[in-house]
Formats: C-alpha cells, sequence, structure tokens
C-alpha cells in the first residue's frame, strides 16, 4: 500500500453544531430588520448557501473539505431552511438581504422554536416593553362617526383597543357574548380610519353565519364605512383582490379565507378582525395556518370562549394577536398548560393571568349587569318511563364493559369510545334515537317541553330550543305539529338561513328549534325570553353560547333558561364535566379556584360510574323537578 499525502481526519460533528439567528433594525425604516443567520460545527462557520443547496438536493450528510461530516437530518436545519426560504420571499429581490418584518407571526415563532434567537431588535423590544408596561389605557374619546350611545365599559373597551392599535400590537377582546364587542371593533376601524385616511381596508373574517350580521351593523352604527362582505370565492364571484381595496371593511368567511388565502397575502390590509374567533383554536389547522401567515400590522381576536377545552386553544388566538408574548407551543404546555391543567398550579396561573392582562380584554355580564336583564338558570331533572328506564340500564351495562376494556388505550381506540359514549347519551334523551323499533317507548323529555312550552306560549313568550341532535329536533318538530303549535327550524342544513332567522324576528312564531352547532353563535334573537337545552355537552361555552342568542344587549325582559337532565344518565355525568371545564375558564380568564379541564382517560371512567347525586344544586341557581 502506497500512501501519498495525509489522510483526511474524517469525524461526526453532528454534535457541534450551532445555530444562530439574529435580526438588526434597518435604517430609514421601521417596519422590516435585517435578519442574520450563523451556522457553525466545532467552531467553525460553515457556508449558508452551501448548507442550503445540500438541503434542497435532500442530501442526508454534509462532507467538509477537512473530513468532518454531519447529518442534515436535524429538525432544526429543517426549520432553518424553510425559514430562510420564506424570508427569500418577502426580500425585494432574490439575491438581496434577508429580511423579517415584525408582523410575520409565523416567522418569528420559527425563530424562537429553533431555540437560537440570539438578538431582536431594539424596535420589537420597545413595542413589547411599551404594551407590558401599559398599566393605564390612554383616553380615547369614540369617534362621532359612530351613530350609537356607547356604554361605559364599551368605550373603555374602544380605548384599550385604540391604544393597542397605535402600539401597533394585537390583542383578543373577549367579553362575554352578547356585549358589543362587533360595536367595540366598528369604533376602533373609524378611529383608525380618522387617524390615517390612507390607511388600506380592515379585513374581517368571521363564521358564514356572522358575516351579514357585520354588514346589518355597520350599516346601523357606521353607514359612512363602505362594507364589502365576500360571500363567495373570488374566481366564482369574478372579483379580484385589487376590486376590493377601494372597501373600508372587506368580510369574509373562514371557509373562504382559506380557500383565497394567497390571494389575501397580496394584499395591503390596515388590520385583520377574527370574530368567534375560536374558530381558529386548532393550531394544527389550516385555517390557522393561513390567519397567522396573513401580514398584518394589527390583529384583533373577538371571542367570548377564547378557550373551550384547554389552554392550547388560548395559546392559538394569542400567537396570531400577539406572537411575541409565547412563541413556542410546546414550552407553553411544558411551562403553563401541563401544570396549570393537571396539577392545578395556583403559582403559574397567577403567572399566566399577569402575562396575558396586557393582551386581553374580558368584561363579563356580572360587571355591566345593570345593562342587562336579570337572568334565571334552572334545572329540570326528568325522571325516565319505566320502559325506556329498563332499555338504558341494560344498555349501559354493554357499553360500560366495552369501554372499560379499551380505556387503557384511549388514544387508538378514541373513535370506538366516544362513539359508545355518545350512543348512551342518545339513549338518555330518547331510545328511539338509537333503536328506531323503540319509537312506542314514551319519551318523558318531550313531554316535558311540550308541558313547558305551554306554559310559556300562554304567558305571551317566545322560547327558543336547542339540541346537538337533529334527530331528535325532527321528534320535537313531529310532536308540534300534531299540537299545533307554530315554529321556525333551522339546523346545518338549512338553506335561506337569513330568511328563516327574519321569519322568527319579524313574525310571531313562538317557539325557535335550532340545532346547538348551526345557532351556537352569530345570531341576536331577544326577540325570545325564554331557552330550553335539551342535551348536556361538556363543553359549558356551546351551551352559554347558546343561551345568550337571548340574553344579550337589546334584551328587555328577563331570561328563563332550562337545561333538561335525564336522572341517573350518563347526562348527569357530563354536567359534572362541563362545570369542571367551566371553572378552568374562569380560573385563567376570570377569577375563582381551578380545576382539571382535559377530556382524559379517567375522566372518561368518571362517565361510567354509578350515578351520584353530587353534582345537584351546582348546576344552575335553582334547580327545579318535572317529572
Amino acid at each position: 500500500v502506497e500512501v501519498v499525502g495525509e489522510p483526511a481526519d474524517y469525524r461526526d460533528v453532528s454534535d457541534s453544531l450551532t445555530i444562530g439567528v439574529s435580526t438588526a433594525e434597518i435604517a430609514g425604516e421601521s417596519d422590516w430588520f435585517d435578519l442574520g443567520v450563523t451556522i457553525s460545527v466545532g467552531g467553525r462557520e460553515l457556508p449558508l448557501a452551501d448548507l442550503l443547496v445540500a438541503l434542497a438536493s435532500g442530501e442526508s450528510q454534509l462532507l467538509l473539505d477537512d473530513g468532518a461530516h454531519l447529518t442534515l437530518e436535524d429538525p432544526r436545519l429543517e426549520s432553518l431552511r424553510q425559514l430562510i426560504l420564506e424570508a427569500r420571499e418577502l426580500a425585494d429581490s432574490a439575491s438581496g438581504p434577508l429580511r423579517i418584518s415584525p408582523y410575520q407571526a409565523g416567522l418569528w415563532a420559527e425563530l424562537a422554536a429553533l431555540g437560537v434567537v440570539t438578538e431582536q431588535a431594539e424596535a420589537w423590544r420597545r413595542k413589547a416593553g411599551a404594551l407590558l408596561e401599559l398599566e393605564e389605557v390612554a383616553h380615547h374619546d369614540p369617534p362621532a362617526t359612530v351613530d350609537a350611545e356607547l356604554r361605559q365599559y364599551q368605550r373603555d373597551g374602544f380605548a384599550w383597543l385604540a391604544s393597542l392599535w397605535e402600539l401597533g400590537l394585537g390583542g383578543i377582546l373577549a367579553d362575554d357574548m352578547g356585549l358589543g364587542k362587533t360595536l367595540q371593533a366598528l369604533a376602533l376601524i373609524c378611529h383608525a380610519r380618522e387617524r390615517d385616511p390612507g390607511v388600506g381596508p380592515f379585513l374581517v373574517v368571521a363564521p358564514t353565519s356572522v358575516v351579514s350580521n357585520w354588514v346589518g351593523e355597520a350599516a346601523k352604527f357606521t353607514p359612512q364605512l363602505a362594507v364589502s362582505a365576500v360571500t363567495d370565492t373570488l374566481r366564482k364571484s369574478g372579483r379580484s383582490i385589487d376590486d376590493l381595496a377601494a372597501a373600508d371593511v372587506v368580510v369574509t368567511t373562514y371557509t373562504l379565507f382559506r380557500l383565497d388565502a394567497e390571494a389575501y397575502r397580496q394584499a395591503q390590509w390596515a388590520g385583520l378582525i377574527l370574530d368567534e374567533a375560536q374558530a381558529v383554536k386548532n393550531h394544527q389547522s389550516k385555517t390557522y395556518k393561513c390567519v397567522r401567515e396573513l401580514a398584518a400590522p394589527f390583529k384583533l381576536a373577538l371571542t367570548g370562549t377564547p378557550m373551550e377545552n384547554n389552554l392550547t386553544e388560548l395559546w392559538s388566538l394569542l400567537s396570531i394577536s400577539a406572537p411575541g408574548l409565547f412563541p413556542d407551543p410546546r414550552r407553553f404546555v411544558e411551562h403553563y398548560a401541563r401544570p396549570i391543567e393537571r396539577d392545578g398550579d395556583g403559582e403559574r396561573l397567577a403567572r399566566l393571568r399577569r402575562r396575558i392582562k396586557p393582551l386581553v380584554k374580558r368584561r363579563t355580564k356580572e360587571l355591566v349587569a345593570a345593562d342587562l336583564p336579570p337572568k334565571q338558570e334552572q334545572t329540570l331533572e326528568v325522571d325516565l318511563h319505566p320502559r325506556h328506564r329498563k332499555l338504558y340500564e341494560t344498555r349501559l351495562q354493554r357499553e360500560r364493559q366495552k369501554i372499560l376494556g379499551l380505556i387503557d388505550d384511549f388514544d387508538r381506540n378514541r373513535f370506538t369510545i366516544l362513539r359508545s359514549i355518545t350512543l348512551l347519551r342518545q339513549l338518555s334523551i330518547d331510545p328511539s334515537l338509537v333503536d328506531e323499533g323503540h319509537g312506542d317507548v314514551p319519551c318523558a323529555k318531550l313531554a316535558t317541553l311540550v308541558e313547558q312550552l305551554g306554559e310559556v306560549i300562554a304567558g305571551g313568550h317566545r322560547a327558543l330550543v336547542f339540541s346537538q341532535f337533529t334527530s331528535f329536533l325532527a321528534k320535537v318538530r313531529d310532536r308540534l305539529d300534531r299540537e299545533g303549535i307554530d315554529y321556525c327550524y333551522l339546523d346545518g342544513r338549512t338553506r335561506k338561513r337569513d330568511q328563516v332567522i327574519e321569519r322568527f324576528k319579524q313574525g310571531t312564531d313562538p317557539v325557535f328549534l335550532i340545532s346547538l352547532k348551526a345557532g351556537g353563535f352569530g345570531l341576536n334573537l331577544t326577540e325570545a325570553d325564554y331557552c330550553f337545552l335539551l342535551d348536556p355537552w361538556w363543553n359549558p361555552a356551546a351551551e352559554t353560547q347558546a343561551i345568550d342568542r337571548v340574553h344579550r344587549i337589546g334584551q328587555t325582559r328577563p331570561v328563563n333558561a332550562y337545561r333538561m337532565i335525564a336522572r341517573d344518565t350518563i347526562e348527569e355525568k357530563v354536567v359534572a364535566l362541563a362545570r369542571r371545564k367551566a371553572e378552568l375558564f374562569s380560573g385563567v380568564m376570570d377569577s375563582g379556584d381551578l380545576f382539571a379541564g382535559s377530556l382524559t382517560a379517567d375522566e372518561i371512567r368518571g362517565l361510567l360510574e354509578e350515578p351520584s347525586r353530587e353534582y345537584r344544586g351546582q348546576v344552575g341557581e335553582a334547580p327545579a323537578k318535572a317529572a
């Protein structure tokens, strides 16, 4: 063997990989920052271009000229490649310097997730510092162009929004449902356009059912604003983003925004307003990603329920409206969500509330009680007919054994388990929902509802009736037809939804049957003053939203809400679980003690335990009994 020269010192240096990312303010430009990236192994800086070429080519290893080699399958490198590609797309030219905007929420999150941020621009720190030091909201009078007399809490909310807007920072307006969040947002838009007449349009993204409400509210309170509603894809409607530039406010739906996300990214927006923002609570959904990536100098989330099931949902909204507060979802779960939800860590809870306080404005109906009529909530406990009880107990034992046999591997068997629980919930209501052969078995809930509605109608009142199961609403329809009671009907398949709603609002039908999913938000039905919830759900926000269709600003009569619970069934357990979740929400957003909030395998077991009486007296303010 003849050896010529020195053999290369082949060695794996993957463990010594370090990535540095920094930002520096660009002179004369307030909205853009230079983005610097350095990659080193063993103290030696690597050429960024060579590394990116290797990553783009799908190489698994990179060999350096001195024999050192490193794996390119490090997830940090893939994240970095995506980050640089996105930053490059924002640059004026392919050969120009990498730049990043402080409003590029997705990029900032990726930077923090890498764990390699070495420096932030002074401008970002200045903005964040101003926000965290915002102990008192600057005084702002509502614009004279707003044709409404704002209540004091609404004036305070507007002043808070105006202060955030002037700082160039977003937030979450989380007032209870029915307290006028839309009006406060419209006042902010008028304020922004007065301060900067040349500012572009505000983009409002809302559920389909709420788009018409925005158009109506704007016409009523801010008629000088030009509002353009987008109710179809841009291609089908024959419109382009440029056609919308002349509007003051553009309102579209979450679905249409997602489908045309690329077009919306091309426009210059004065701000983004997300109504019923819980629609993007899942940070893994495509709609969330589209919202997060939209560049806007101001992002506002409007929602009465910033979290419905767990703290990660609150993180999703904060990551959009205030992306620099908790950039990394994994660290948020480790430091806040898990200790608070599972361990009841009061210290972490207090710290979280302090952190989010400057960014979240929430007023409950109790704080503005003088502006609303009284609300009475009652629980109607219904005893099953003996034949119904026998069918329920027989099926309960079968499903209990099945579920308990699967519960140890809850994640793998989640669908089967939840399907069995849904079956038991339906069986608690009416056995014919599970087996049409039991159609002759008396339904105590239906009989109780008809009896209650008779008293409501006789007293000159009107009622909303909610159920999660359209199959049960169909049985209610049949019964009302036989009783000669007029009604309106709305579920997710209803066509000409607006016409149905208007018929109830302008007509005299005493009853409005609504599926919980179709009517949970976006409706203002103060023409009714009674509300019946035919079946409970473990998400307390869903029931609260239903009741708030009638108990909201504009209601002049006392409101009565009834939750109908089948005694000694799984429904009692669902109510208890909903109460725990409501206390989690209250612990984070309002005040009070904290209880666990996640739907776990242990909670599933709890649903199947023998019924207890502990929940009684805790559900509603004045439990009532109905046989």
